[in-house]
């Protein structure tokens, strides 16, 4: 007899026969998944319900059921990789898709109003969860893994990249547009001699980067990008945005750019830091949105070139990608090390969600389904022209 637990059994105990079972199976043999499977990235499906739910609801119904423990998969990360690149998202749960592509054009996901909202549910989660996840000098973006052995040594490759790309000297000033917990201001301020700026909308960031920034010229202001420097009065030799833009949306870039040209000086440079996607008019994945990032949006190439053009000369584009599958499968190998000191304020179901997302983005970057762009922008085209720094 089945044993059974709050509707979950015991995956020997599903033996199923009904159509959505033996299509989710055959769409996954097409990827090489098997349910039931002994390899890392092989399924373990604990209820019956599953392939209903995710060939129902896609990306959501996937990310869902595996929050609720229906399935289980040791490698998550090469799970979601072998779907994308045999592109199975694209056969089920389009109604979702559709959906939520169809809110993100008609509607604004980040006004001025909602834009607080992802400081509170994502950044303000708690310092404690980001000094154990991320390298010490707490970058969360993708770090730079040329030479790299360690995640500390990728972030600091990643910030000094940045400086060389924006040929600091001491004395000049940055303005960094969602500068997080401060780690390329520190940066640029320790080992260039820098005077800076940052903007947050996370009052966490703002409170523990003011702490680490002690003695630096360094400031943190608590502010929608939308709300700084109306007149344009202050003007920063340089201006930096890592990690940031996947929270602007399609509706806000000229607002964006045009804030970020009326802030920089007419011989500065400014450098995007940003994931995008491969199409225009795509929306973010939709247990992205509801779970980790609410309002996010990702852009492609052709919107950033389009929404910039009026007011900066694109001098040079680099494309990351592949460094962010190594930067999330790092944060997530230090995630489960810490977890046994987390795990009572955090509790399980959120460890299942957190595991999820690190993992799961790491696959759509392994299967080059999302990018990681560094863009260097000038007012009018810099004298000279612009050479990328070679490290």
């Amino acid at each position: 007899m089945a044993i059974e637990l709050n509707g979950v059994k015991s995956e020997t105990d599903l033996v199923r026969i009904d159509d959505d079972w033996r299509r989710a199976c055959d769409l996954l043999a097409t990827a090489d998944i098997r349910v039931g499977g002994n390899r890392p990235w092989d399924m373990r499906v604990h209820h019956p319900a599953t392939f209903d739910r995710i060939l129902a609801q896609g990306s959501l119904g996937l990310g869902e059921s595996y929050l609720d423990g229906w399935w289980d998969c040791d490698e998550v990360d090469e799970l979601i990789n072998r779907i994308l690149r045999s592109r199975l998202d694209e056969q089920v749960g389009r109604a979702g898709w559709l959906w939520a592509s169809l809110k993100a054009r008609l509607t604004n996901l980040q006004s001025p109003q909602r834009a607080w909202q992802v400081g509170e549910m994502h950044y303000d989660l708690g310092n404690d969860l980001y000094e154990a996840m991320l390298d010490p000098s707490m970058a969360y973006s993708c770090a730079y893994w040329p030479s790299a052995q360690t995640l500390a040594q990728a972030q600091e490759a990643k910030l000094e990249l940045i400086c060389q790309k924006l040929q600091m000297k001491p004395g000049m000033t940055l303005l960094d547009i969602g500068c997080g917990w401060g780690s390329l201001m520190l940066h640029a301020a320790r080992h260039h001699g820098v005077h800076c700026v940052g903007l947050t909308i996370s009052k966490e960031q703002a409170r523990l980067g003011n702490a680490k920034a002690q003695g630096w010229p360094v400031r943190f202001e608590l502010a929608d990008y939308r709300q700084f420097n109306p007149e344009g009065h202050q003007r920063f030799d340089r201006i930096a945005s890592v990690g940031m833009f996947e929270h602007v949306g399609h509706k806000n870039y000229r607002a964006y750019f045009e804030m970020a040209r009326r802030s920089l000086r007419d011989d500065g440079l400014f450098l995007l830091h940003t994931i995008g996607k491969n199409r225009a008019g795509a929306s973010i994945d939709p247990w992205i949105e509801k779970y980790i990032f609410p309002n996010g949006a990702l852009p492609s190439a052709s919107e950033i070139a389009f929404c910039s053009e009026d007011h900066f000369v694109m001098e040079d584009w680099h494309n990351l990608g592949e460094d962010y599958d190594k930067t999330l499968m790092a944060w997530h190998a230090r995630f489960e090390a810490a977890w046994p000191v987390l795990k009572d304020r955090y509790g399980e179901r959120f460890y299942r969600m957190w595991r999820y997302y690190l993992l799961c983005c790491a696959g759509t970057f392994r299967a080059r389904d999302n990018q990681l762009w560094q863009v260097v922008l000038s007012p009018s085209g810099q004298a000279g022209g612009y050479r990328r720094p070679l490290m």
